[in-house]
């Protein structure tokens, strides 16, 4: 007789050592999800949902721990799976099976493509997204590009060094940073987009929280916005992205850039930046905007601590499970620098490593100034988890 302790971090030692064994690949994919360990936090339930919870949890030998108004349910996912069921829950928890269901299902069956106007990203392997930055002021690379082909030149630096997408901003979101007339970040970003179309470098996303920047820029090339206000700034950019089919990455961010900081105040960070983000994600939807265009990106460094950022970053699964595709900014954030020391000119290898931990808790698209390290770092990283 042998015994081997698998890795339990990972359903693929599991899917593995069943297909070992003559299993076929999806029976033993669904298999290693199913016997995998899974947590849910529940709130705002009733204190008979929450009884019916414990009894459910004596039965099934999960564990539940409770609370006023919230339970907390963990076990393998297979164990929790009957609760999503409306002929196997109790009659009490009805409440409970779809929310849960759409929660089992964006794990066992997470988004493979990101539908933008014009075709479909695959997230099968990460997606780089390149920074151009044609600000004064931004915090890393602010000035640096002084014109418009300094600017293009950069985008296919960036291309070449592995981006999938680039992101043309006009207007710096950094902490305490001034907002820009629209017609100054018009001027910015469109020549940039049109000269990038031009030389045949596509998608490009731009980065902006207002309706009349994106209309101008979708209609100078650009397939995609970023809107790092996720529709609070400006509500009316949700109807452009809608017209336009197109992509849009809205970010988790409280207040504006020059009042961020002081809102940095979580009790528990990733549960409170899901709840956020799944209520942005439904304002979209309501807009029009199709579930398939929306990327959800939990805003590092935006009304964050470096002690919520690492947090977050540890649990980026929490808002992989919202089911839509996941994009991080990590790059040269000033919790990077609070780790390591390194000033904000010198964090493009922790950008690295950070963005390889990223991928490793789900997510699929990273934002970066240096896109040759993080391509290098993303591919190790997700080599392991799509052997080939």
């Amino acid at each position: 007789m042998r015994v081997t302790a698998l890795a339990a971090h990972t359903p693929e030692a599991v899917r593995a050592a069943l297909a070992a064994r003559g299993w076929e690949a999806q029976p033993a994919w669904f298999a290693a999800i199913g016997i995998q360990s899974f947590v849910v936090l529940i709130e705002d339930i009733s204190e008979d949902e929450r009884e019916a919870l414990v009894h459910w949890g004596t039965r099934s030998g999960a564990d539940v721990l409770t609370g006023e108004g919230w339970a907390l349910v963990a076990g393998a996912a297979s164990r929790i799976a009957p609760l999503a069921r409306y002929d196997r829950a109790p009659a009490e928890l009805a409440r409970l099976a779809p929310v849960l269901g759409n929660v089992l299902a964006a794990r066992a069956e997470p988004p493979r493509t990101w539908s933008i106007r014009g075709a479909d990203v695959s997230l099968e392997k990460p997606v780089i997204i390149g920074i151009i930055n044609v600000t004064p002021d931004s915090f890393s690379d602010g000035g640096q590009l002084g014109s418009t082909e300094a600017a293009i030149a950069h985008g296919e630096t960036l291309m070449a060094d592995g981006c999938r997408l680039l992101d043309v901003g006009g207007e710096s979101t950094r902490p305490g940073a001034a907002p820009v007339p629209a017609k100054d970040e018009i001027a910015r970003v469109v020549p940039v987009i049109e000269g990038l179309r031009k030389r045949g470098i596509a998608p490009i996303s731009v980065d902006t929280r207002k309706a009349e920047v994106a209309r101008a820029a979708l209609a100078a090339g650009a397939v995609i916005v970023n809107d790092v206000s996720g529709l609070r700034f400006d509500p009316a950019l949700a109807e452009v992205v809608a017209r336009e089919q197109a992509g849009i990455i809205l970010m988790h961010m409280r207040g504006t850039p020059a009042t961020m900081d002081d809102l940095a105040q979580y009790a528990h960070v990733a549960a409170e930046v899901s709840a956020e983000l799944m209520a942005t994600a439904e304002t979209a939807e309501r807009g029009g905007i199709a579930r398939e265009r929306i990327v959800l990106d939990p805003g590092f460094g935006f009304a964050k601590t470096a002690t919520h950022n690492f947090r977050l970053l540890d649990e980026l699964a929490t808002i992989v499970a919202l089911g839509y595709p996941v994009a991080v900014g990590l790059s040269r954030k000033r919790f990077l620098g609070a780790a390591t020391g390194r000033p904000v000119e010198d964090r493009d290898r922790a950008t690295a490593v950070a963005c390889a931990l990223a991928w490793e808790r789900g997510a699929r698209l990273f934002r970066v100034h240096d896109a040759a390290l993080t391509r290098e770092a993303l591919a190790l990283a997700s080599a392991t988890t799509n052997p080939t």
